[in-house]
């Protein structure tokens, strides 16, 4: 199923990008031959796989996406089900002698930007959600998706329009899915929260980690972290670098939503595939990065 990153008012997205993921399986060995062993699996080089990862970017097929997987040493490409399989040949075939780094996974539907702490922000014909309350010194912002940064430069609490909330200072999308709003409405609140839970601090999950993720169209939900600085390739040139992948669900509208665990803010919601009923991938714009470029501070 496809997940809107942009959500008109209307219902029907403006722009929609791709990305997907493979799963593929090793076969059990015949009853006569010999079982491999660990041993057995050639092992690459940080080179082998920096050049393995790279491949994957050049052959440039919309609807995947890559990182280096340090307990397996290999470059796990996940491809939704937009990608044939000649474009997985393709990619196989870019990556030339390294090709054996490569693991392929599927995953169902298409990845898409996903626009919509998680409350709900209007722009234009457009809705967001809002990710994380930031500060530098007395002035305030938030954070958001770079990609609703992109298409609206005013936004408002409401569909109507008639409560303002703040102007953008700046975006950074693509390679990066970030923007930050600075508030010009003095008699709105801006607490360092997401919902009910106050937010301190900032950092990286590890791989593993049980997330969760809230946002305008599908309120709270939780996941793990299945890979860090993973790239992405939502098609027509749309590709963000240095993700944080995980098997949180989110729909169309959640984009910029906040990504976190207990107190401490992790990402914003950049975009994935599936949905909240059957399960999806989604990735994350890394928090701490928005907040070393804009200097700015969460808490």
């Amino acid at each position: 199923m496809r997940i809107k990153r942009t959500i008109p008012h209307s219902g029907i997205a403006r722009r929609t990008r791709l990305i997907a993921m493979v799963s593929g399986f090793v076969a059990a060995a015949a009853f006569a031959a010999p079982t491999a062993s660990a041993s057995d699996a050639p092992t690459f080089s940080a080179s082998q796989l920096t050049r393995a990862s790279d491949s994957v970017l050049k052959a440039d097929i919309p609807g995947t996406a890559w990182a280096v997987d340090g307990k397996s040493n290999r470059v796990v490409v996940t491809v939704d089900s937009t990608v044939s399989k000649a474009e997985i040949a393709k990619i196989r075939r870019q990556a030339g002698t390294t090709s054996g780094a490569l693991t392929i996974k599927h995953t169902p539907g298409r990845f898409n930007k996903l626009i919509t702490g998680g409350d709900a922000i209007y722009g234009g014909s457009y809705r967001c959600s809002l990710g994380f309350n930031v500060h530098s010194g007395s002035t305030y912002y938030f954070l958001t998706a770079g990609h609703c940064g992109e298409v609206a430069s005013t936004w408002y609490s409401n569909s109507s329009h008639s409560t303002v909330l703040g102007t953008n200072v700046g975006y950074s999308f693509p390679t990066n899915d970030f923007a930050l709003v600075r508030y010009t409405n003095s008699s709105i609140a801006h607490p360092s929260a997401v919902g009910g839970q106050t937010i301190t601090s900032a950092a990286t999950p590890s791989v593993g980690t049980t997330v969760y993720r809230r946002g305008s169209t599908t309120g709270t939900h939780s996941g793990r972290v299945t890979a860090l600085n993973a790239t992405v390739n939502y098609g027509g040139g749309d590709i963000v670098y240095g993700m944080i992948q995980t098997t949180v669900c989110a729909e169309g509208g959640d984009s910029g939503g906040p990504l976190y665990a207990g107190t401490v803010a992790y990402g914003l919601t950049s975009g994935g595939s599936g949905n909240c009923t059957s399960g999806g991938t989604t990735f994350f714009q890394p928090v701490t990065e928005a907040l070393s470029y804009y200097g700015v501070s969460v808490g």
